[in-house]
């Protein structure tokens, strides 16, 4: 019955709110990258590095011109950075992809914890802008339209990821390399160049997201932030059975799991502290056993192309 009561206080705080839309925010940045990229027949590991790279690079952009438009367009090229290094290993080399993205995870995390220590970039957080009227409503006023600015790129994000992917030939042969490489070859789209520019949306998309975050929750970078949740960024795209809209609809959830988590030790309730920083990842791996096996991935999805071989 005490949990019973400490989740109904959490589910009235507005804070639970607030919280679950800021972390919403940084899944949703990710795993609309991905969602792109996985739509195009990669499996891309290396969100992680993406996210951590562009948090790093905002605040280095930050540092440099204390703006925090500036920080996020350094955080959108520092995803990228490590997206282009992925697509030219993976789909350019041919090196495994999924030992690339490893490599790049592991990599990063220890270089710019590194530079960040030599360098000591600082950042700050990012002004509130509130929608009149809709910033009123109850509960999820605050959430959605209340936010720091940077949260509203994710308002033209989406939209724009779903139109370039289902109402563009790019889009088109996009998806094509994702689903019958050979036959789009045949057709004269060049398949492992469609990829790597799916890559380079997601590690934009992902920077974006590193930056984001750090100037939404962090203010000081620290290498150790993101924790794991490029990971479930890509765990969304699986949950939303490689729907966009599925694919936010599990951003939410997860960053539901990581905002009851803070609301509870917020609000002064006492539970067990390592099942309760697990809580994110049981949730995400009970949702990935209940619906991984009930949706469809694209055909040819972390299967690398190589002209000619079936």
């Amino acid at each position: 019955m005490n949990f019973v009561s400490a989740a109904g206080d959490v589910f009235s705080s507005e804070s639970t709110y607030i919280n679950c839309m800021l972390f919403a925010g940084l899944l949703g940045f990710a795993a609309t990258g991905e969602w792109v990229a996985e739509r195009s027949g990669t499996l891309n590991i290396s969100v992680e590095a993406m996210l951590l790279n562009g948090a790093f690079a905002g605040a280095v952009g930050y540092h440099l011109f204390d703006w925090v438009g500036v920080a996020m367009c350094f955080g959108a090229l520092g995803g990228w950075f490590i997206a282009f290094l992925q697509a030219q290993m993976s789909h350019r080399l041919t090196a495994d992809q999924f030992v690339v993205g490893l490599t790049l995870n592991i990599l990063v995390l220890g270089l710019t914890g590194f530079l960040d220590r030599e360098i000591q970039p600082k950042a700050a957080f990012a002004a509130r802008l509130e929608i009149p009227l809709l910033a009123e409503l109850p509960w999820v006023g605050q959430a959605l339209f209340g936010a720091p600015w940077p949260f509203y790129l994710l308002y033209g994000l989406v939209p724009l990821a779903w139109w370039l992917v289902f109402r563009t030939r790019w889009g088109l042969e996009l998806r094509a390399a994702g689903e019958n490489p050979q036959s789009a070859d045949v057709s004269g789209v060049e398949v492992n160049l469609r990829r790597r520019q799916g890559i380079y949306f997601a590690g934009i998309a992902s920077g974006l997201g590193g930056a984001y975050f750090l100037v939404t929750r962090l203010a000081d970078f620290d290498s150790s932030a993101i924790g794991g949740r490029g990971f479930i960024a890509i765990a969304a795209v699986v949950f939303g059975g490689w729907t966009l809209w599925g694919t936010m609809a599990g951003c939410v959830l997860f960053a539901g799991a990581l905002s009851f988590q803070l609301s509870l030790q917020g609000l002064g309730y006492e539970f067990n502290t390592e099942l309760l920083q697990a809580l994110p990842f049981l949730v995400t791996i009970g949702a990935m056993a209940v619906f991984a096996r009930r949706v469809r991935a694209p055909v040819a999805l972390a299967q690398p192309f190589i002209r000619g071989l079936k």
